[in-house]
């Protein structure tokens, strides 16, 4: 028999692909977003971009700016009763409206 994988990136399919009109590299003023301390953002992973990307669970997520760590951002996210940190760099992350 044949093990599967189980790498980060596994079930994804749909979540980390681009359509059509979308593929290639993202803008570049993606990266150089700044968010305020107490600001809500929407987690949306960008696949051409693996650096930084959180865990595919957190894909379509809102959770509020609690710092920096280094050029990422620290996160924080209602999982359920738990309150989870999620550090992702800017790339991953959208203003919420």
């Amino acid at each position: 028999m044949v093990k599967a994988s189980r790498g980060l990136r596994r079930k994804t399919r749909n979540i980390l692909s681009k359509s059509s009109r979308g593929r290639g590299l993202s803008p570049i003023t993606h990266e150089f977003q700044e968010f305020e301390v107490g600001e809500r953002v929407n987690i949306v992973l960008d696949p051409s971009i693996h650096r930084g990307m959180p865990h595919s669970r957190f894909h379509g997520r809102t959770g509020i700016v609690m710092g920096n760590q280094g050029r990422s951002f620290v996160v924080q996210i209602h999982d359920g009763n738990k309150i989870k940190t999620v550090v992702s760099r800017p790339e991953h992350l959208r203003k919420s409206a």
